[in-house]
């Protein structure tokens, strides 16, 4: 049965990487490593551990060394600030509100009281999401020629890209039917807001013009994980989380080491929100 396997070995790996964490809390994490000791492309790594884990790989890493700190507030002798930095916080006051947060009291007092350093919880997954129903289809897409306009920042703030994206198609001549499609580098659960890195993106032809800030890119044909939402864009992290955390383990595919795309299917000025609908396209191996 490949798909049970499939989730098995998706488990497999995530532990790996746990196992890694585990033992290098001091050391420098970085997402390209962690990816590839569990086998998985970096631009996907993080949504496929938070929907397997239920928290991000940064949440795991703040439990941890809160939990080593806790060990050595109990049995220790290092000093509340030599705590703090080895627990990565800036400032003796975070590491407080941290703490407290984790154990219910200051680190201060949880020393003074001499009380049981216990693991802080992992969130509750014994009761999963409850998901609305989706239907994934598996499609095969040539290769096609987009110019490029890079966002930083909040995805949510992308439309103010493919406002400027839309005045240069038209000065282009490009047809107003040209397909419209977003790429999406980082998960936003993961990864600071004024972090994150996207593209807008409009189909054009192949002998197109393009200079900067724009750029001409080759969206890769191949096949790819098609789920079609309906409804606003900003309730778009529910059929994401579901498609990391449910459809891919369980279903025999591998996510390809290539961003996720959206392809906007029908026009927002003119259909109400609730109406818009959205193809999120995941590349497959």
């Amino acid at each position: 049965m490949k798909r049970p396997a499939t989730r098995r070995s998706y488990a497999a790996r995530i532990e790996k990487v746990v196992t890694h964490l585990v033992a290098h809390l001091d050391q420098p994490l970085t997402l390209e490593h962690l990816a590839e000791i569990g086998h998985f492309s970096p631009y996907h790594f993080h949504r496929i551990y938070r929907g397997a884990m239920g928290e991000t790989v940064a949440d795991t890493l703040r439990r941890m060394r809160l939990h080593r700190a806790a060990v050595e507030l109990r049995h220790g002798t290092r000093s509340l600030s030599a705590i703090a930095g080895r627990c990565g916080y800036g400032s003796a006051a975070a590491f407080n509100r941290a703490f407290a947060q984790a154990y219910g009291v200051p680190p201060g007092a949880f020393r003074q009281r001499g009380m049981e350093a216990t693991l802080p919880p992992r969130p509750d997954l014994s009761e999963p999401e409850d998901f609305p129903m989706y239907d994934v289809s598996i499609q095969t897409f040539p290769a096609l020629t987009v110019a490029a306009l890079p966002h930083r920042g909040n995805y949510q703030d992308i439309g103010e890209s493919f406002e400027k994206l839309a005045a240069w198609a038209a000065g282009q001549g490009v047809p107003p039917q040209a397909r419209s499609f977003g790429l999406y580098y980082d998960d936003p659960e993961s990864v600071p807001a004024d972090a994150l890195r996207s593209d807008a993106c409009v189909e054009i032809a192949a002998t197109a013009d393009v200079q900067a800030p724009l750029r001409p890119l080759t969206l890769a044909g191949g096949r790819y994980a098609v789920l079609v939402h309906v409804g606003p864009y900003a309730e778009l992290d529910r059929p994401y989380r579901w498609l990391f955390s449910e459809w891919l383990p369980a279903s025999g595919e591998e996510a390809a080491d290539a961003p996720v795309m959206e392809e906007y299917l029908n026009d927002p000025r003119s259909a109400p929100p609730s109406e818009w609908r959205t193809a999120i396209c995941l590349p497959l191996r």
